[in-house]
């Protein structure tokens, strides 16, 4: 009865944590490029009463409970929705952008592209991270992405040309267009692509750090993102974003079949006590 007890205070904790992971992705619903979680379960450690022998009989074992293998998250592709504002960013199949916090250097991944401009040109996330890639025409140079027209061909800057406009096409490349009409690519947003993505930590504000562990192209020591369309990545397409890819109805499912197992367990726990209660009362 002891053992009971043990296992079905394992299975409360177990579908606990399950229903946190449920009530997350609920919240979630409508963050842009949220990923949903499932949570897996694997049977804990099992007494052994008595071996088989030699005759073939099985082995007598009784479980002790239920622990909790891994939270993993789901990386399907969400559905992606027009916005018209030119630096709303989507990727359409694999990959994630690549942004950096210009002030300590550290690097992160993300799948939301709710990017911006901010006051010297910079394309970041609204915590401003800068978006990496090419910033040069010749698309060699990592670095800052950086949208205006700093980078025009010098016949166009010996007649104070200006930016009138700018696009970002399917791989990433980012054109400018002048005031004289000359159109030119002043750089290039790369991507990253992992083999390992659930190795990823999630770091708040849609971002993901652990890039070196999770299988980086370019590797652990020196990953190094790439075009998009390559490597196994998707494509971006402007002027939208994705959606989560939380399925409500899937949810629900999983959250009325998980509070029913954490009732069940609940009740092991009360018929365990009613026992150990009649067990105490033999004595009068």
């Amino acid at each position: 009865m002891l053992q009971a007890l043990t296992s079905a205070v394992s299975g409360l904790n177990a579908f606990q944590q399950e229903i946190d992971v449920i009530g997350n992705d609920i919240a979630n619903v409508s963050t842009i490029a949220y990923k949903s979680a499932t949570t897996d379960l694997a049977d804990s450690f099992s007494q052994t009463l008595a071996n088989s022998d030699l005759g073939g009989d099985s082995s007598v074992q009784i479980g002790l409970g239920v622990v909790t293998a891994g939270i993993f998250n789901q990386f399907n592709q969400g559905a992606i929705n027009p916005t018209g504002v030119a630096t709303d960013l989507a990727i359409s199949g694999n990959g994630f952008f690549v942004v950096k916090d210009a002030i300590s250097g550290a690097e992160f991944v993300t799948r939301a592209g709710d990017f911006q401009l901010d006051a010297s040109g910079y394309l970041v996330t609204p915590g401003g991270l800068r978006v990496q890639g090419y910033t040069d025409p010749s698309l060699t140079t990592l670095g800052d992405i950086k949208i205006d027209a700093s980078n025009m061909p010098a016949a166009d800057a010996a007649v104070d040309a200006t930016m009138t406009s700018y696009a970002i096409d399917q791989q990433g490349r980012v054109d400018i267009t002048l005031s004289d009409g000359t159109t030119y690519v002043t750089g290039q947003i790369l991507m990253q692509n992992f083999s390992n993505p659930n190795g990823l930590v999630k770091e708040g504000n849609n971002l993901y750090g652990g890039i070196g562990v999770s299988g980086p192209i370019g590797g652990a020591v020196d990953p190094t993102p790439a075009a998009p369309g390559t490597n196994g990545m998707g494509t971006i397409q402007s002027g939208a974003l994705e959606q989560s890819n939380v399925d409500l109805s899937s949810e629900f499912a999983s959250l009325i079949q998980t509070q029913r197992a954490f009732q069940a367990n609940a009740r092991i726990i009360t018929t365990s006590d009613e026992m150990l209660q009649d067990l105490v009362d033999m004595k009068h």
